[in-house]
């Protein structure tokens, strides 16, 4: 059978709303016929609450069943959702700085968070406060298909269904023995993933009941960015590639592990020897403790995950047993510990600024006199002792040896070793249900669900800010003693001026490196009773059935927290050198009552006009403790105009309410991506006088606007959190989906074909979020908005010092908005002896993908784009599979096309011109499967056959999380050429 085949109408009739994509040819169920038939009266249709046959949503919905995870090899369903044009990488093992440690399905690029997931129907638990949920939970071996509703449906399942629902549909039926051993490597012999699952089922009681167990093991290597020659280096995404591969080094004298040139602009500023952000310009250490120009940076790249490690036990298990003809009990419990690691370069001290004694021990005398000639220079122009951070300890009016500096001082802190994040999660969830007849067809479904999430993120390998502030202010080699005299217990000073890598010894790094704990905790509690069935009092003349219509009640309370350590509260940025920012306590809560209704209303039936005419209606309020009250609703129309032949049409309003971080973060420190500082040495353009007295009324001394330092690695500092006197509201969109499904006619040994084609159209206003620190910038730089200019805080008139960042709030933007086609194929044809032969394709045309934050700022176009706002963002992205059986062999071929792009616009002129535009990309996976006899199969897949290797744009191009190892390694194939070898015993 076809990998993109329809299901037919007797499995599950919603099926036939959308292109199924990768379908199995027949469930694995031990049962007979009468079973079958029995139990198809409640069959899940996603989409709708009413279950009865013949209902058909009016909503596109695409399916992904087992044969696609048998073709794919999938050993997490988040691998197989990146591959679907509809879907857009969220977080997953490819994102290493910016991770949260899970994985996440995006629909229509419209965010994580704006995706519902649901097993059966009901509501998976979040991992974390920002209300997204782990997909790795889930057993891929547990599931039959995934039913993904694309468009609102928030009428149906109620908050954060905006771009739509992923519907999880188990094997819950099972009976027998399934095992399955897969094991992956990379063509470079690396990122090797081992996993072992099971599936287990008994019926009892003359089949009255049945209970199902999943369990799978995964072991995730990880890969390095230093293991590929592409990303070993880091590349400038305004310069252009390094000649020769390899970026200068710097002469012996400032020479350390993995030092650059500084004139090559390759890697971070805070490098090794270490440097001073001095009035008069940064300074640099050399070897043999003098101070001179900055000579190098720090080649950061090989440190960081290409691959992040992941080590993963989820358990999942259904039961049912039949009371009695009108009672069925039935409930599902799953439980998931997963831990993954992500690491980046070394920690160091990022700019923060220290006091620093002339008198300090480790500083020769050559560097005491190049600081006093640097910070003198500048006094002899406008700065005074204050402005130029000296403090005039001796009280003698000038600045020399007996005093001291606060000066930001940026060091690497290789003796520590790598920074890392271990993210350890442990998830529980358990659903308990009754379900049954009340009278003639009417059937109730009444449930009620508890699942807790926990998780703890440690955070290793970092300087201790705190104690570098003791160990710094000495002018004692072994006893952290201010000039003043006061000795502070259990410190030991720190070495960074006498000479370069190994000047921190052991006993320095021990008692000045920091490890810090998060603990968060998440709980959802859920009650729903729903009742469904027709009023045969409510029968249209033309029709043959009568109205079907569905009630229910919803109650939802959510609760989550986090609980950082003294280490991660403490301000401005932690204690942690270079984690980004502090952390504080959250805990928050909302609960909600909900009352739905649908209704799906046969206008004619058997007509010859109208083979099946169906009004598809849907209703719910709700009531929030956090955001009041609102509705949601859905109209549609579902006309199977002829047999074969059916057009449908949907218009929906959905609404999201703020998650717990979005109504309750305190105001904390963070680090975001941003252009430049256009205050800055870094202002690719001239500064005219408009904006020098911007720069100068922000904070910056007239004498050093346009020569300040610019931020760093293309990360600013940032003050973000909810604000308690303003919180966001909801946020409402709206969808229209209009297409049609056509079974064609069949020629030659052509068995089947189904063609589909929806447009979408979805449109989300007064969006939860936050500005960009771009667009801060931009309107108070560009636009003169001096209430804008109140949000940037500066520190020595810079943004890259350790305290200053640009306020950012949680609150509600302008709108989001996503247009475009999909098109689905499917053809099957009967080749005879030489077997059978599938042939499909799943494509998505994007016509519109845009934002805005307000009406201040310019509209954001990422359609047919990449940038700091824009994930590489294709008009055109397709799957095409072409797959052939014959007796006891498969051969499947996938082709994955994924659409040119180019750089934002308002990144061009600060990009190389190689870098600004991305080819189109044409990806092949070839799977092989041989049944060895009616129990055991061996298969062999080969992902990205032809070894393609991933576009390089430098690491500046876009996003953090989006854009490293100088490629956008979540949207290409990075690892190269990867085989899945796979074992399956069926009994």
């Amino acid at each position: 059978m076809n990998g993109y085949k329809l299901k037919s109408r007797l499995l599950a009739s919603s099926v036939i709303a959308g292109a199924a994509f990768g379908l199995a040819g027949a469930p694995a169920l031990a049962q007979d016929a009468d079973e079958d038939e029995a139990r198809q009266s409640v069959v899940l249709v996603t989409g709708t609450r009413i279950q009865q046959p013949g209902i058909e949503s009016s909503s596109p919905i695409t399916t992904v069943g087992q044969e696609e995870f048998e073709l794919n090899q999938t050993v997490e369903v988040e691998r197989l959702f990146r591959d679907l044009p509809i879907t857009v990488p969220g977080d997953n093992q490819n994102v290493n700085n910016g991770t949260a440690g899970a994985t996440s399905v995006d629909l229509r690029a419209l965010g994580d968070q704006r995706t519902l997931v649901l097993v059966d129907g009901k509501r998976m638990v979040p991992f974390d406060i920002e209300g997204e949920v782990d997909i790795s939970a889930i057993p891929v071996l547990m599931v039959d298909r995934v039913d993904i509703v694309t468009g609102g449906a928030s009428a149906v399942y109620g908050s954060d269904a905006m771009a739509g629902a992923v519907n999880f549909i188990l094997r819950d039926d099972f009976q027998g023995a399934e095992f399955d051993a897969k094991y992956t490597v990379t063509g470079e012999g690396d990122g090797d993933v081992y996993q072992l699952a099971s599936l287990l089922g008994a019926g009892f009681d003359d089949d009255r009941g049945n209970v199902t167990l999943g369990l799978t093991y995964t072991e995730r290597k990880g890969v390095l960015l230093g293991d590929r020659d592409y990303s070993r280096f880091g590349v400038s995404t305004a310069n252009g590639p390094n000649e020769g591969g390899a970026p200068a080094s710097p002469d012996a004298n400032c020479d350390a592990p993995e030092a650059t040139l500084a004139s090559t602009g390759v890697g971070s500023t805070t490098a090794m020897p270490t440097a001073l952000d001095l009035p008069g310009g940064t300074l640099q250490f050399r070897n043999d403790g003098t101070l001179g120009d900055r000579c190098s940076r720090f080649n950061f790249s090989p440190f960081n995950y290409l691959q992040t490690p992941q080590e993963r036990f989820v358990m999942m298990s259904t039961a049912r047993y039949e009371l009695n003809e009108h009672v069925e009990a039935y409930a599902r419990a799953n439980f998931s510990a997963i831990n993954v690691r992500q690491q980046v370069a070394p920690s160091g001290v990022f700019g923060n600024v220290f006091e620093i004694p002339l008198a300090n021990p480790f500083l020769s005398d050559s560097a005491r006199q190049a600081i006093i000639d640097n910070v003198n220079g500048e006094l002899a122009a406008d700065f005074t002792l204050a402005d130029a951070g000296v403090n005039d300890l001796n009280s003698n009016g000038v600045f020399d040896v007996g005093d001291s500096i606060d000066v930001p001082v940026r060091r690497r802190t290789l003796e520590l070793g790598t920074r890392s994040t271990n993210y350890d999660s442990n998830n529980f969830q358990m659903v308990l249900g009754f379900r049954g007849d009340i009278a003639g067809d009417w059937q109730y479904d009444v449930s009620y669900s508890h699942a807790e999430a926990e998780r703890s993120n440690v955070n290793a390998g970092y300087t201790n800010v705190s104690a570098f502030a003791d160990a710094l202010n000495t002018v004692d080699a072994t006893t952290c003693t201010t000039p003043g005299g006061d000795t502070t217990d259990g410190c030991v000073p720190i070495d960074l001026f006498s000479t370069g890598f190994g000047s921190i010894t052991p006993a320095m790094a021990a008692a000045n490196s920091a490890t810090a704990i998060d603990k968060r905790e998440y709980i959802q509690d859920i009650f729903q009773a729903t009742a469904f069935g027709s009023i045969d009092a409510l029968q249209m003349p033309w029709a043959e059935n009568p109205v079907a219509t569905s009630i229910g009640f919803e109650y939802r309370q959510e609760e989550g927290s986090t609980t950082p350590d003294e280490c991660l509260k403490e301000p401005p940025t932690s204690c942690l050198g270079g984690a980004g920012g502090n952390q504080l306590p959250v805990a928050s809560s909302f609960d909600v009552y909900e009352f739905f209704g649908e209704a799906f209303v046969p206008i004619a039936q058997g007509q010859p006009w109208a083979e099946d005419l169906q009004l598809e209606l849907g209703f719910r309020t709700a009531d929030y403790s956090s955001v009041g009250q609102n509705e949601t609703w859905k109209a549609g129309i579902n006309w199977e105009i002829v047999p074969g032949f059916r057009a449908r049409v949907m218009q929906q309003q959905a609404v999201r309410a703020p998650n717990i971080a979005e109504l309750g973060s305190p105001v904390v420190t963070g680090l975001e991506d941003a252009d430049f500082d256009p205050c800055s040495n870094g202002n690719p353009d001239p500064i005219g006088p408009e904006l020098a007295a911007l720069c100068v009324q922000t904070g910056v001394l007239p004498s050093r606007v346009g020569l300040v330092n610019d931020i760093v690695s293309g990360q600013i500092n940032t003050f973000e959190g909810s604000d308690p006197n303003a919180l966001p509201d909801a946020e409402t969109a709206d969808t229209f989906t209009a297409g049609f499904v056509w079974q064609t006619p069949t020629f030659a040994n052509m068995s089947s074909g189904t063609i589909t084609l929806d447009y979408f159209d979805i449109e989300i206003e007064d969006v939860i979020g936050e500005f960009t620190p771009q667009e801060v910038l931009n309107n108070c730089y560009v636009l003169g908005n001096l209430n804008e200019c109140a949000k940037i805080n500066r520190i020595g008139g810079t943004l890259s010092t350790a305290g200053s960042g640009v306020e950012l709030f949680t609150t509600n933007l302008d709108f989001i908005r996503t247009e475009g086609i999909d098109l689905g194929v499917d053809t099957n044809w009967d080749l005879g002896d030489n077997g059978e032969l599938s042939v499909g394709i799943l494509a998505s045309y994007l016509m519109t993908q845009e934002s805005q934050s307000s009406g201040s700022t310019p509209v954001t176009d990422c359609l047919g784009f990449f940038g700091n706002d824009c994930q590489p963002t294709p008009e055109l992205r397709f799957s095409q599979r072409t797959t052939w059986r014959g007796g006891p062999f498969t051969a499947s071929l996938l082709w994955r096309y994924f659409g040119e792009v180019d750089i934002q616009e308002t990144q061009r002129d600060a990009t190389f011109d190689g870098f600004e535009s991305i080819d189109a990309f044409n990806y092949f996976d070839l799977t092989g499967s041989y049944d060895v006899n009616d129990t055991v199969s061996l298969s062999l897949n080969v992902r990205n056959l032809l070894d393609e290797e991933p576009p390089i744009v430098g690491n500046q191009a876009g996003s953090t999380a989006r854009n490293f190892g100088n490629t956008f390694p979540s949207a290409y194939n990075t690892l190269g050429r990867i085989y899945t070898f796979g074992l399956k015993a069926t009994f």
